[in-house]
């Protein structure tokens, strides 16, 4: 039988020596003899072809996985599938002085009527501080862009609060910075950029809280453990019992729980003053949901019934990002 001498056909190894069979000797021709190309495509057969196609897919590949997926200045604008969480509309942080944060007063019964918002079992917290803070001492380089603004923060903890049981003042501010300079966090937003310092007067003081101490700076008007940004004292105000213990949606999940807890406090400082619900029924919670409290739409709605929060039974999945990669 006549073997086919066409160029897309070849071996699995076209470089072997076919022992098994002797060449036939071949005629003498006048044509020309083939270039290098000619032999390689009559050798390597289809493989000569398919290797130029593949190294021009993989350059296109490349090229859009390095593009930036958050070059948007929308104030709207999200990273990720069309079921990702979104935001609302971003304001100046500084034109307000009033806590940003925490529910308005409503009839006074919502820690009965709202367990998902009760503080969980968990360690030892500090009831009273001093009611005033320290500089944990230490410097970042800038995290992101920051086209429009690079926000300076200081990390600072309440005297009297006893961090050792979750590795010190100096552990509390690693995660801080190691949380904000996460792609995932608010510096996807190119417009957007933290650099840690240690003195001077920064744009906000991430500060944690003792449980009294954050009743004075955010209020307790809503019977629950809070956190807040209150711009009048400069301060993105962390609840210490909440770091220690977390948040009933977390599920025990404290990790998670604490970059939630700097993520969305952050968020108010940086100008994402408003709450936002639920979006998808089993969707991951938007990053500014009062998940705190929970991550249904109905928990909300009972502690702000007058709030951007719908009484339409959506669930969401807990979220510790602003770019969360589902």
């Amino acid at each position: 039988m006549r073997r086919s001498h066409q160029p897309l056909r070849a071996q699995w190894d076209p470089t072997a020596v076919d022992t098994s069979r002797q060449r036939p000797v071949r005629p003498e021709r006048s044509a020309k003899k083939r270039s290098r190309l000619g032999r390689f495509t009559s050798t390597y057969g289809w493989r000569a072809y398919a290797i130029p196609i593949l190294a021009v897919v993989t350059i296109l590949v490349v090229v859009d996985a390095v593009r930036d997926p958050g070059t948007s200045l929308s104030p709207t604008a999200s990273v990720g599938s069309d079921s990702d969480p979104g935001f609302g509309a971003l304001s100046d942080p500084n034109s307000s002085t009033g806590v940003v944060g925490v529910p308005p007063q409503g009839d006074g019964n919502f820690a009965d009527s709202i367990p998902s918002g009760a503080l969980p079992d968990g360690g030892p917290f500090t009831e009273q501080g001093a009611g005033t803070w320290h500089v944990v001492s230490g410097t970042s380089a800038q995290a992101g862009q920051g086209t429009e603004k690079v926000f300076t923060y200081t990390v600072e903890v309440e005297d009297g609060v006893d961090t050792t049981s979750f590795g010190g003042d100096e552990s509390f501010g690693r995660l801080v910075d190691q949380t904000l300079a996460n792609p995932k966090s608010w510096t996807n937003d190119p417009r957007f950029a933290f650099r840690r310092v240690d003195t001077g007067d920064p744009d906000f003081r991430i500060s944690l809280t003792s449980q009294m101490t954050i009743r004075q700076a955010c209020g307790y008007d809503i019977q629950l453990e809070v956190s807040c940004y209150n711009p009048g004292i400069n301060r993105v105000v962390l609840n210490e019992p909440r770091w220690v213990r977390g948040a009933i949606a977390f599920q025990g999940d404290i990790g998670s729980y604490r970059q939630y807890q700097i993520n969305h406090e952050v968020g108010h400082a940086i100008g994402y003053a408003q709450h936002q619900p639920c979006e998808t029924d089993g969707g991951l919670a938007p990053i500014m949901m009062q998940q705190t409290f929970g991550t249904a739409n109905n928990d909300i709605a009972t502690l702000d019934p007058a709030g951007v929060v719908p009484m339409n039974g959506l669930t969401c999945r807990f979220n510790p990002w602003p770019y969360p990669r589902a």
